[in-house]
């Protein structure tokens, strides 16, 4: 059925008020868009705020990096930070899909309801403007008709007068006759008038009207699937993101089950082993013979050569020496070896440098016109001298470093004496030779790795001191475990070093 078809024009208001509704409701949801955008946005820009304000940087960050635990984290903040970049793409869809696709729709629909409004208006103002025009014809009728009357009484009553003269009752006659010619024409005006009038309004009532309403409804119609395509959009804009969050959340929890505490706790070690020897007992001193200093390298009594090396001495800790001779030695070592590394790369790049300057200059040689070659001579002289400062504080490096391994090569010196094996073993996991974490990541979880923070004070260098083992291996054990998780061990080929006393299984 046609929508309001048999609504008349009392009805107009109902319709305009209703349409005015709609307009009102899809101005309503845009707001509410946007405000919920402005809340996506300001949601990512804190996010991001947040990670960033978290994330790592500088050098001692990008150290603590190296630890399961702390990267696992920073690991996290890259999946938050892009999490927050799907949060503004929503909010970057939500404004270009819905409130500005529906705000350029709504200009649109306000100039239409106002045109059919308008139309509506016109035709019913064109309906009163004519029966205003149909009502006046018949008052006129009215009134020419009246005077016919009138005029006929008057020419009746004057025919009947004897005193009226025959002139008089001619003039009476053709007067009422004139009257009731006016009045046929009125009448007939009228009755033309009315014919139209009907005409309009039936046109108006059962065809312009219905039309123009069913326009508006057509009109409020599309509004509504606009805006329940609205609806759909702003979940659907949800549903797209969808995927990649989940990812996201995803990382973050990848992130979480990476952690290898065991690997964290050996690549400590690794960092800040130390490479000091244990000290030797204390030896007794006899006072029925007599005092006799202690020359024990006691813990509680170290010799004062030693107290720069002595890790608990904190009450007069040495400034950083520029050798590095205040660090352990294995940390001394690691960064002696560092510091060279960086000084043979700015070594070789001034050298290249240097040789691209003295190329240059004999172009300069054979071309002058490309060039004085004299004008160089500042930059060859400078680079030369840096050349031979670099090669100078390099050659001190490396004696530094000389003497620090000097101190692995007596530690193993101290296996060229092989004692009698203190019993036999088999070995159950693979060890590499190294403290390294691909050792400690290769464990089976169930046998824990016994080397501890406890050991990290006696450490020495990377894996001087160390030997490689295969599962099922027979060994002979040369020297037990003191505490530290370590062993030494003598291989079936003569080589001889320590192991982790939790990879073997003693042989009865």
């Amino acid at each position: 059925a046609i929508w309001l078809c048999e609504c008349w024009c009392d009805q107009c208001d109902q319709i305009e008020k209703h349409t005015q509704s709609g307009i009102d409701l899809l101005e309503l949801y845009v707001k509410f868009v946007k405000e919920r955008t402005e809340i996506e946005q300001s949601y990512a820009k804190q996010l991001r705020n947040l990670t960033k304000k978290y994330a790592k940087r500088g050098s001692k960050d990008e150290l603590d990096c190296k630890f399961s635990n702390h990267a696992s984290f920073q690991e996290i903040l890259n999946e938050l930070n892009d999490y927050a970049g799907q949060r503004e793409i929503v909010a970057e869809n939500m404004t270009t899909g819905i409130c500005a696709e529906l705000n350029k729709y709504l200009q649109d629909l306000k100039q239409e309801r106002k045109g059919h409004l308008s139309e509506a208006k016109k035709a019913q103002q064109n309906l009163e403007s004519s029966f205003k025009h149909l009502e006046s014809t018949k008052k006129r009728f009215a009134k020419e008709w009246a005077e016919a009357e009138k005029a006929t009484q008057q020419a009746e009553k004057t025919e009947h007068d004897v005193n009226a003269t025959k002139q008089d009752v001619e003039k009476a006659k053709h007067h009422a006759h004139a009257r009731t010619h006016t009045a046929e024409e009125s009448r007939n005006d009228y009755a033309a008038e009315l014919q139209k009038y009907n005409k309009e309004q039936n046109y108006f009532y059962y065809t312009e009207i219905p039309q123009i309403y069913n326009k508006m409804q057509e009109m409020d119609e599309q509004r509504i699937r606009h805006l329940a395509k609205g609806y759909c959009q702003f979940s659907d804009v949800e549903k797209n993101v969808l995927p990649i969050i989940s990812k996201c959340l995803e990382g973050i929890a990848a992130a979480g089950n990476k952690i290898n505490e065991k690997q964290d706790s050996m690549l400590f070690i690794e960092q800040h082993k130390s490479g000091f020897e244990r000290p030797a007992d204390v030896e007794f001193e006899d006072y029925t013979q007599g005092i006799k200093a202690a020359t024990s390298d006691s813990s509680l009594n170290p010799p004062k050569v030693r107290a720069k090396l002595w890790p608990f001495n904190k009450k007069h800790k040495p400034p950083a020496a520029e050798d590095f001779s205040h660090l352990p030695p294995e940390q001394r070592k690691k960064k002696l070896q560092a510091k060279i590394d960086d000084i043979n790369k700015e070594l070789q790049k001034t050298q290249d440098q240097s040789d691209a300057l003295e190329k240059m200059k004999g172009v300069y040689e054979q071309n002058p016109q490309l060039g004085d070659p004299t004008s160089l001579e500042p930059q060859i002289s400078e680079t030369t001298h840096h050349i031979g400062r670099l090669r100078g504080e390099l050659a001190k490096y490396e004696v530094a470093a000389d003497q620090t391994r000097n101190l692995y090569t007596e530690f193993d010196d101290e296996f060229e004496d092989v004692d009698p094996p203190l019993g036999q073993c088999t070995v159950l996991y693979n060890f590499e030779g190294t403290f390294g974490c691909d050792a400690c990541a290769a464990r089976p979880d169930p046998h824990p790795f016994l080397l501890t923070w406890g050991a990290l004070l006696f450490l020495s260098g990377n894996s001087e001191g160390t030997v490689s083992i295969a599962e099922g291996e027979l060994l002979s054990i040369m020297e037990e475990d003191k505490g530290d998780g370590w062993m030494r061990v003598l291989k079936g080929n003569g080589k001889e070093g320590f192991i982790p006393s939790s990879y073997i299984s003693r042989d009865s």
